[in-house]
């Protein structure tokens, strides 16, 4: 499964509406962090049924930034039921990610 990229025309329907737990992955195609966590956030979206996994490329949805501070990348918010339940910012393991996943589930 592919995870979703959104922009400012879909954020509000796959994340503010959304029932449950999503994860977004803010970052940028040259940000050398934000290249190592896009393959674990590819194997946690097969792995982990209960979460949705999307991603916001910052320099393209500069508006979406502001909105949530996001002043470094990658930085990680997890919505649950439409309201930001945790926030991380920086590269993870596989078991960084599921463990701030578990706070908020």
């Amino acid at each position: 499964m592919v995870v979703a990229h959104l922009d400012n025309n879909n954020f509000e329907t796959e994340v503010l509406k959304a029932k449950g737990v999503v994860l977004v992955d803010f970052y940028a195609t040259w940000c050398g962090p934000c290249k190592m966590t896009g393959p674990i956030i590819e194997q946690l979206t097969e792995e982990v049924k209960n979460v949705k996994f999307v991603k916001v490329d910052v320099d393209q949805n500069q508006e979406l930034s502001s909105k949530y501070q996001v002043f470094s990348i990658p930085t990680f918010l997890i919505f649950k039921d439409g309201q930001v339940a945790g926030q991380f910012v920086g590269a993870q393991s596989k078991e960084g990610f599921l463990a701030e996943i578990k706070k908020v589930s």
